[in-house]
């Protein structure tokens, strides 16, 4: 072609305007929808990110500092096109530093324009990017190191000590100030003394490893996910439909780097769909300024986790939603009551979805659709969803007022393109997951005749009590709903008469104290809005355990349970509340 482009390149863009084309028109996008046919070789930072982006000025990446912001300071914003450059930059000096396709690269950095030029570097040098948060302490990234063969870890100084404590042969290569470089590091900033020279293309086929990613690890040792050169690159076409992304938006995505959702929605959706990514960086989470950030930036997409959007509507939204028009959670299930609440102040939906650090976005409520409360979504274009019996092994079908129930699974008849190729290293687990013919998410969910998909909880979290199967999720919905319950997570406790009765973690919001009083409104709260069998028997006021990435480990919570039950030393927990102690409870519904 004339201005250099691939083929590739325009069957990409033409992919991705049918997607455009289809805002609005979901069944329509599912019926038609194909996947790219991008031949053998494929490079996205080359074949698609370089080709929008040189020469063109408008913001790629807009960066708000808390300092800057509180100063009164504008915004930090990089053009496509400088993007462009400075990733070819660093690729020079990478390469000078012995990075070579195939070579596994740690990247542990945070919200800066490094993030995004190193990532883009190293997709054109063909290498395998290792996105690892700066939380992660010596032990944390000597597995990651070892098990994700890495030789680079690109680190700010300020993590250099962490790093320092992990022996191995890999070279440090160090994000640092000038004169502030530690001993044994290369220092990045030399990469911008360099003349920009466009990468040529590595030649990297489409099936070549291009991301390594440990999933956060909520129910057992996190798992080595391996993405190629088009399963979340080209796979995040999926996502951008969901989120409602078009060109020249301004998509703010509240999620920290090193895990999926980064790459989901703060790189390749919103550049798939030419849009800007824009990052508000703070030390502490602040509703307040975030909304007002948001309102001053003219942002137009937001995506945040339900904890986020929890704190906000605790906050002022009287002030308006600015230039929004998509609003989506993701990371846990959205809670109706959330939702509502969105609505009512700002007139926008709050639209949820689904996916995995193993996949891109499979299930969502996309724009223009009705959306259900509680039901996160229809499967996406592209993505072959399908919920499965897990005792008969047979696909679980709805009609009418029917809803079926089962596993969600991704149906293997023809491949997903955005599934991973597998756990790395673990070949029962690979078994486990791919078992006939389907990739198994280990999620349950029902589906009713419309096809739309409401979460139940992990195969692990569902449990039963008084031989009635019960969902966290549903009981956390309405506990969320009291005003004094911030976060609620529930799970089984052992029972000498029931074997297993619900019991809620609960961390309060805030002016609100762990008193009796309060125990009781939430028990009297929970009775009145669960069916009988539903019915939460203890409450604990608590923090909850997470994994580094935020999301709540129930499974140590249920393990605390079965201990606690079976040391008969044990104290009971001081700020634990049984629903047999309060008089006022008995004859209540």
């Amino acid at each position: 072609m004339s201005d250099g482009r691939r083929p590739v390149t325009e069957a990409f863009r033409s992919t991705r305007d049918d997607l455009l084309a289809w805002r609005g028109e979901h069944a329509q996008a599912v019926a038609e929808f194909r996947w790219p046919d991008l031949g053998g070789t494929f490079n996205w930072a080359v074949d698609w990110f370089d080709a929008i982006a040189r020469g063109n000025d408008k913001p790629a990446l807009v960066i708000v500092e808390e300092a800057a912001e509180a100063a009164g300071d504008g915004p930090t914003s990089y053009s496509f096109d400088e993007l462009s450059r400075r990733s070819d930059q660093v690729a020079q000096w990478l390469a000078g530093h012995g990075v070579r396709q195939g070579d596994s690269v740690i990247v542990m950095l945070g919200n800066q324009v490094e993030l995004w030029e190193s990532m883009l570097a190293i997709m054109k040098l063909g290498a395998v990017i290792m996105p690892t948060s700066t939380a992660v302490g010596p032990a944390d990234l000597h597995d990651r190191i070892e098990r994700g063969g890495a030789r680079f870890v690109l680190a700010n100084a300020a993590d250099a000590a962490t790093v320092d404590e992990v022996e191995g042969d890999y070279t440090k290569l160090s994000v640092s100030p000038e004169r502030g470089t530690p001993e044994g590091w290369e220092p990045f900033r030399a990469a911008y003394d360099l003349e920009p020279q466009p990468i040529e293309h590595p030649g990297t086929l489409v099936g070549d490893r291009l991301l390594l990613y440990f999933t956060s690890g909520t129910t057992s040792r996190p798992k080595l996910v391996e993405h190629t050169q088009v399963s979340y690159p080209v796979g995040h076409l999926s996502t951008m439909y969901w989120l409602g992304l078009r060109p020249g938006d301004v998509h703010l995505n509240v999620s920290s780097p090193g895990w999926a959702k980064h790459a989901w929605s703060s790189f390749f959706a919103p550049w798939n769909a030419e849009a800007a990514v824009f990052v508000h960086n703070y030390t502490r989470f602040d509703a307040e300024a975030l909304l007002r950030v948001v309102r001053a930036n003219d942002v137009t997409s937001m995506c945040a986790p339900p904890t986020v959007w929890r704190m906000l509507i605790n906050a002022d939204l009287s002030g308006g939603s600015g230039r929004l028009r998509e609003v989506v959670g993701a990371g846990e299930p959205l809670n109706p009551e959330v939702i509502e609440r969105v609505r009512r102040a700002w007139g926008l939906t709050l639209r949820d979805g689904y996916g995995q650090t193993e996949t891109t976005a499979q299930v969502g409520n996309t724009p223009g659709s009705a959306v259900r409360p509680g039901s996160m979504g229809r499967p996406l274009p592209g993505l072959p969803v399908v919920l499965m019996d897990p005792l008969t092994g047979q696909r679980v079908s709805a009609s009418g007022d029917r809803v079926g129930e089962g596993e969600v699974c991704l149906d293997l008849a023809e491949r997903p393109l955005p599934l991973m190729t597998g756990y790395q290293g673990d070949p029962e687990r690979n078994e486990e997951a791919m078992a006939g013919g389907f990739y198994h998410t280990g999620d349950v969910a029902s589906i009713d005749g419309d096809g739309y998909i409401t979460f139940i909880g992990r195969t692990d979290d569902v449990f039963k009590a008084s031989d009635y199967k019960i969902s966290p999720f549903e009981l956390e919905s309405v506990l969320i709903e009291h005003p004094a319950v911030a976060e609620a997570a529930v799970v089984p406790t052992p029972d000498a008469v029931r074997l297993a009765v619900p019991k809620a973690y609960i961390v309060l919001a805030p002016g609100h104290e762990p008193t009796p009083e309060t125990a009781l409104s939430i028990f009297r709260y929970a009775r009145e809005h669960l069916a009988p069998w539903q019915r939460v028997r203890r409450i604990e006021f608590s923090d909850l355990p997470k994994t580094i990435s935020g999301k709540i480990r129930r499974v140590e919570l249920r393990g605390r349970e079965q201990s606690l039950a079976a040391d008969a030393t044990a104290q009971r927990p001081a700020q634990e509340w049984r629903d047999d102690e309060f008089p006022e409870l008995r004859g209540a519904r």
